[in-house]
């Protein structure tokens, strides 16, 4: 079960999470620095020349998840600019090497990222995005004994996965339940899903049915056997289907096939899109992309608390163009902010120091809270144990390696198709 409490309501401020895919594997692109395409050399990097801690990241520069590259690199940007800034890890700067993770249909680009990253000695890997891209390289960067910590990843099977696998983002179980409730807060009863055949997808439909049932709602289409392939290029059977079962609300579970989904429901006869909902992983700006009042009314969900306009402004200024999307940049923050307090709380700028200090930072085993990591290493320094309070507002690590607890951000579609967040829940496991 899950406790959940309402921290907000009564939206001022529009987030614009851009899904312009295109243009984010543009070649054309800035690309971040040290990036996999353009990194250090690795006779530069500390394992070579013993300068201290180094941090990769392992998030989507190319494929369907490319638009949240952006502000996920800016988080772990800033955390690092902070860090060195404060004094860095024992005295010395604190290194990040970036890496492109791509997305589950091009597996090997985030192998050759992790194999480049072990090489080049990273203590952590902030990585990946997606939960199925994170299952395909986790056993690998475990071996090695060197920290995985996800900003984004939410299947419930990495839950409790490996002693070095880590997230700061929530596992389905929160975001699923906190969406279950909503459609069911609104009336609905009869709930059609359309899910593509993927982890994170088909997890989350788990949640959302297990949060529906006990309350009298059911799942009339998207139970499992009615997937959809993510490689597909047309979903018209797919929404016949899902309309043939009558739904009175329809919940859309995917990444970018939701540009094609969207306009098969309004050709097929759905009009009433108050009643469309849909997750983190497609709820993002649409304005490029449909013509106005299309999605009006439609909701969806994105963890993690609204990052407010000084943190904005902050990530703002180390991105190398203006961010239309914040998805996950907090949680890619404070994911970067938590290695660099274990390794300075264990004294070691290895794998397996960050491991075994991690969760103590997060306030796991008690402790003074601190909001900076300067706060944070002067606490440390004088010999105290710290709980770091996250900017994306994620609790402690559990005994399964997931936050504690989370917020859970529920955000409305407007008449230009661009999301303005309403409220934020936040849920214990």
């Amino acid at each position: 079960m899950a406790r959940w409490k309402t921290i907000a309501r009564g939206a001022s401020v529009v987030a614009v999470g851009a899904l312009a895919l295109a243009a984010c594997s543009s070649s054309s692109d800035p690309e971040p620095s040290g990036s996999a395409t353009g990194s250090m050399d690795s006779s530069d990097s500390p394992a070579a020349s013993g300068d201290g801690l180094l941090i990769g990241s392992l998030l989507p520069i190319t494929g369907s998840l490319a638009y949240l590259g952006p502000p996920e690199i800016a988080g772990v940007d800033l955390a690092i600019q902070e860090i060195n800034e404060a004094g860095g890890v024992m005295g010395q700067d604190v290194r990040v090497e970036h890496t492109d993770s791509s997305d589950a249909d091009n597996p090997t680009i985030a192998s050759t990222s992790v194999d480049k990253l072990l090489g080049d000695g990273a203590a952590a890997i902030v990585g990946a995005a997606s939960s199925t891209v994170s299952l395909n390289v986790v056993d690998t960067i475990a071996k090695a004994s060197t920290v995985m910590i996800s900003p984004a990843n939410t299947s419930t099977a990495l839950s409790g996965y490996s002693p070095f696998y880590f997230r700061v983002a929530p596992p389905d179980t929160v975001q699923g339940n906190v969406l279950g409730n909503l459609i069911v807060s609104d009336g609905h009863t009869k709930i059609g899903v359309l899910v593509f055949n993927e982890d994170y997808g088909t997890s989350l439909r788990d949640v959302i049915k297990e949060t529906v049932e006990p309350q009298g709602a059911e799942l009339v289409y998207g139970n499992p056997g009615d997937e959809f392939d993510p490689k597909a290029s047309n979903f018209s059977s797919d929404v016949q289907a899902v309309l043939a079962a009558d739904p009175d609300s329809i919940v859309i579970i995917a990444f970018d096939q939701t540009k094609q989904i969207i306009p098969e429901l309004v050709g097929a006869g759905w009009t009433d899109m108050s009643a469309v909902y849909m997750t983190d992983g497609n709820t993002a700006d649409y304005s490029a992309d449909f013509d106005p009042g299309v999605l009006e009314g439609a909701q969806g969900t994105i963890p993690g608390a609204f990052p407010d306009d000084s943190f904005k402004e902050r990530l703002n200024s180390v991105a190398p163009s203006p961010l239309d999307s914040f998805a996950y940049g907090p949680e890619s923050y404070d994911a970067t902010i938590l290695v660099a307090l274990a390794a300075e709380k264990g004294q070691g700028t290895d794998g397996t120091t960050v491991q075994e200090n991690l969760a103590a930072v997060t306030g796991a085993t008690g402790g003074d809270e601190c909001s900076t990591y300067a706060d944070c290493l002067a606490l440390l320094q004088d010999g105290q144990e710290i709980n770091y309070k996250t900017v994306a507002g994620s609790g402690p690590l559990n005994d399964q390696n997931d936050p504690s607890s989370a917020f859970i951000g529920i955000y409305k579609y407007l008449n230009d198709n661009t999301i303005e967040w309403q409220s934020a829940q936040e849920g214990e496991a």
